[in-house]
């Protein structure tokens, strides 16, 4: 018998036993396929996780290689792969497991034979004293089990064994204090009595990471773990162990070693949330579930360590009992226990739960706690109680979308939700209809409004019986109150109303011709107040052609113009006239009526001819003209037409003829082959067919021209015909007097331009004035004033003109801004040259009267002295202290203003 022992902590050794064959002195009876034993007895824990390797039945395929095909009589609860290991295909319970030994079938796909074996399954019976072999490791590594390489057969026969290999896991448990290297198994091959091996493990916690977490001793085949281990970091590892010789030669077959980390209770429960939200109905039944709340253990769920159990601590508030809820300690599902929950006195509860891993043992399990907030939602368990039993209100009649009175009412649900919004219906007093009580939707208000019209003289008074509900039906069992049905007293208030026609629009059929002062009809109105003494007037509102009067007091309707038919105010023979009716109420009102007059027709409109012009070509090969009659008058009054030419003058019936082609249609040619080019007018005699005919002389233009071949006017005479319109003309003439208001603003502008250039060559050109450079320097005066002067004054006295003056709006940069001033007379010129002094008095006598002048020395202006003058020389400004020695030609490089100051006073006499 082999064991494979439970994971809660042991790590013992399953040492692997077999019959191992002589092969030296014995006969190898031939190959005969089927499993290695009729009956595997396995122990294993009482728990196993899904996925965890079982054991192994192994079955002798003589060569047959994968044709063969394993079966098991479980397969909900185990898994058997190709190579014989059985799985737990679930997390298993080996106490829920049936009595009756597992079977396992092995058929062969080619010749359909099949082998069946029992594994009999046999749950570990002493496990405290496997956990306490387990927590003390062996004191000597000679304690320590061995794992044998199974026989392997030299000459590839495969020879029956009593028993077959089953490796159990080697289980270790997590957190170990070591000390470390601990070791677990000791490997080893019958081989190594014989020879010297070498032993070595592969696989993740070997030589691939984490790596260095097992390692082996080469010579001895001891197993050891260096470190502890994390199992939920990783649950288990599997090794492979390799046997070889010194040269590296495989010795044995690798075998498969899986370790398993054994859970240890170091990890506390963790609630996914910290706070969790529910809600319950309030009113609701015990039993009725709530939420569900959920706490993970990262221990292993399938051992004590990682089984939670929950647990409500406490409920606040503690109404009406401090027990309302319960958990179920295993699920974390909350439900109700007790009746009495009610929104409306505690709205919401706050539980503390607990969970606690070792299956909730108090003592050695860890445990966390949450909050779980539970709110009791409203259930439509309150109906809208109204505030009085009684509401008044009062509208005016004829009045539509008006509040009459506003309904208040109470619900004790939760607001804004649809069992507090109130929904109210009219169930009496209201049989047509008149009232509706639409809900506020901010005030829950139902408010009494009308949306037909009220008439005073029907009713003076309304009763309504008004019932509030909620937009959802009252919770079961729940019935609505007195207090939710309310009557409601409406006044209706009389007011003046209008007065109305009777009928309205009012229709009469007349002929029309009917003459002035004639009585058409008597278009009255009605007061709807019968309880009020009112007087109606009537006027005319609306008479579109001015052919009607109305009687003030009675109503009568009578004419003023002849009706006429034809009229432009008249539309498919229906004439329309508004009239107005007012009473005498304070305030007055008015009513409109409209009177339709249907105008039968008469013949009074003689027919004319259409169209009234027309052309026709000189020879008509054939050519003539259509033409029809325009009558004002309906049938029978207008066509058939009867065309004649008149008698006169006498050339129209030698010339024209006129052929009838139906009763609305003639034909007008020429009868002679040949007429001169020219405008003809042709009378036409035109009859209708009224009752009593009437016929006129229409005249029918026609122009004869020359046409080509198409038949179209080509001649000189047609185009000076056509001639041109009073549009087209007025057009031209506006053309060329825009053309020419264009050609004489640009003259004007040529010579407003040439004016401004002479001006500015006046003032800026420096080459042939530099006065304005002698001006600048050494003016002794008062100050800036001082030089507003007029320039011309310095001109020769001979030379000045009187009307050559600066043209005006031209001024120099340095003159004072141009202002309103007194015109003065022109002082004349001086009669001569030499006579310097009356021009100089003259200038101040001009200055001591001129108001706008500064009050300075005049004498400030100066003149051109002239040749021979008698006022003395300036020749001091070429004196010896005025540096006529140095030289100034250098100035002649300084430009065209320098080069006057250096002739001035570097150059000679001249």
């Amino acid at each position: 018998m082999y064991s494979l022992h439970e994971g809660s902590g042991l790590f013992l050794l399953a040492v692997l036993a077999g019959l191992q064959i002589a092969a030296e002195g014995r006969v190898t009876p031939p190959c005969r396929p089927g499993f290695s034993e009729d009956v595997y007895k396995v122990v294993m824990p009482d728990i196993v996780e899904e996925g965890h390797p079982l054991f192994n039945v192994r079955f002798v395929d003589c060569g047959r290689g994968g044709l063969v095909r394993f079966e098991c009589s479980n397969p909900s609860d185990f898994r058997i792969e190709v190579d014989g290991v059985v799985y737990a295909a679930r997390g298993i319970e080996l106490s829920t497991l049936p009595v009756s030994p597992l079977l396992i079938k092995a058929s062969d796909t080619t010749t359909q034979q099949q082998w069946v074996t029992q594994v009999k399954l046999t749950p570990s019976t002493d496990y405290n004293q496997q956990v306490q072999q387990v927590a003390a490791p062996p004191a000597m590594s000679e304690d320590l089990q061995e794992i044998v390489f199974p026989l392997r057969n030299t000459d590839s026969q495969l020879k029956r064994m009593k028993r077959d290999w089953v490796i159990p896991p080697i289980n270790v448990p997590e957190n170990s204090r070591g000390p470390f290297p601990q070791e677990l198994v000791r490997i080893r091959s019958d081989n190594d009595k014989n020879r010297l091996l070498r032993y070595s493990v592969t696989g993740p916690g070997a030589d691939q990471p984490p790596t260095s977490v097992f390692i082996i001793d080469p010579i001895s085949g001891e197993l050891s773990v260096k470190k502890p281990l994390d199992r939920e970091h990783i649950s288990n590892f599997h090794l492979r162990a390799h046997a070889v010789d010194l040269n590296g030669n495989q010795v044995e077959n690798p075998i498969d070693i899986v370790i398993n980390v054994i859970d240890m209770n170091d990890n506390r429960p963790e609630f996914t949330h910290q706070i969790w939200n529910g809600s319950v109905p309030e009113g609701s039944k015990p039993g009725t579930f709530v939420m569900t709340v959920t706490s993970v253990d990262k221990d292993d769920p399938k051992t004590a360590n990682g089984m939670l159990r929950y647990k409500i601590l406490s409920q606040n508030p503690e109404s009406p009992t401090s027990n309302m809820f319960t958990i179920n300690n295993k699920t974390g599902g909350i439900i109700t226990v007790a009746a009495g929950l009610d929104r409306e006195k505690v709205p919401q509860y706050t539980l503390i739960i607990q969970a606690t891993d070792m299956e909730g043992n108090p003592m050695y399990g860890l445990s966390n706690t949450a909050t779980a907030v539970i709110r009791v939602t409203d259930v439509n368990d309150n109906a809208p109680e109204f505030t009085a039993e009684t509401f008044f209100g009062e509208v005016p009649e004829n009045r539509v979308n008006v509040i009459v009175a506003n309904l208040t009412v109470t619900d004790k649900d939760q607001p804004n939700t649809p069992a507090w919004n109130a929904v109210y219906k009219i169930t009496g007093g209201d049989p047509t209809g008149r009232f509706s009580v639409p809900t506020d939707p901010t005030t829950n208000e139902g408010l009494v409004t009308v949306v037909k019209p009220i008439d005073y003289e029907t009713s003076r008074t309304y009763v309504l019986t008004v019932e509030a509900k909620n937009e959802v039906s009252l919770a079961r069992g729940i019935h609505s109150p007195r207090q939710s049905t309310a009557t409601v007293s409406i006044r209706v208030i009389d007011v003046n109303e209008s007065p109305y026609f009777e009928p309205n629009p009012k229709l009469i059929k007349l002929e029309e011709g009917m003459m002035p002062e004639s009585t058409l009809s008597t278009f009255t109105a009605q007061d709807p107040d019968r309880f009020m003494q009112q007087t109606i007037r009537y006027s005319k509102l609306a008479d579109p052609a001015n052919w009607l009067k109305i009687d003030p007091n009675t109503g009568r309707i009578t004419t003023i113009a002849i009706l006429d038919r034809e009229s432009p105010y008249v539309k498919n023979s229906l004439y329309n006239a508004t009239f107005l009716a007012s009473d005498s109420g304070i305030p007055p009102a008015s009513g409109t009526g409209t009177l339709q007059i249907f105008l039968l027709d008469i013949n009074d409109n003689a027919p004319v001819v259409f169209p009234q012009e027309t052309e026709i070509c000189e020879k008509p090969e054939p050519n003539a003209i259509n033409i029809t009659a325009l009558d004002g008058d309906l049938n029978p009054n207008a066509g058939p037409f009867a065309f004649e030419l008149a008698h006169r003058p006498a050339d129209v019936r030698r010339n024209w003829t006129i052929t009838r082609v139906s009763g609305d249609y003639a034909q007008v040619s020429l009868k002679i082959g040949f007429l001169e080019s020219g405008i003809y007018d042709i009378p036409i005699l035109i009859t209708d067919s009224g009752n009593l005919p009437m016929t006129n002389t229409s005249y029918l233009r026609i122009k004869v021209c020359q046409c080509d071949f198409n038949g179209d006017c080509t001649d000189q005479q047609h185009i000076m015909a056509a001639g041109l319109g009073t549009g087209a003309i007025i057009s031209i003439l506006l053309c060329i007097i825009i053309l020419l208001i264009l050609v004489l603003m640009f003259v004007v502008w040529m010579k407003r331009r040439d004016k401004e250039r002479q001006a500015k060559q006046l003032l800026i050109d420096p080459e042939d004035d530099v006065r304005d450079n002698i001006l600048k320097y050494d003016e002794e005066g008062g100050g800036e004033e001082d030089q507003d002067y007029d320039l011309s004054q310095l001109q020769q006295p001979d030379t000045i003109e009187p009307d050559a003056i600066k043209p005006v709006g031209i001024r120099r940069l340095d003159e004072r801004p141009l202002h309103p001033e007194p015109q003065y007379p022109i002082r004349s010129a001086a009669p001569h040259p030499g006579d310097i002094g009356d021009f100089i008095n003259e200038g101040l006598k001009a200055a001591d009267n001129d108001p706008t002048a500064p009050p300075y020395d005049s004498l400030l202006v100066f003149d051109y002295e002239g040749s021979g003058s008698t006022a003395g020389s300036l020749s001091s400004l070429n004196s010896s202290s005025s540096g006529g020695d140095q030289d100034y030609d250098y100035l002649n490089d300084w430009g065209p203003r320098f080069r006057k100051l250096a002739d001035m006073y570097g150059g000679n006499d001249d």
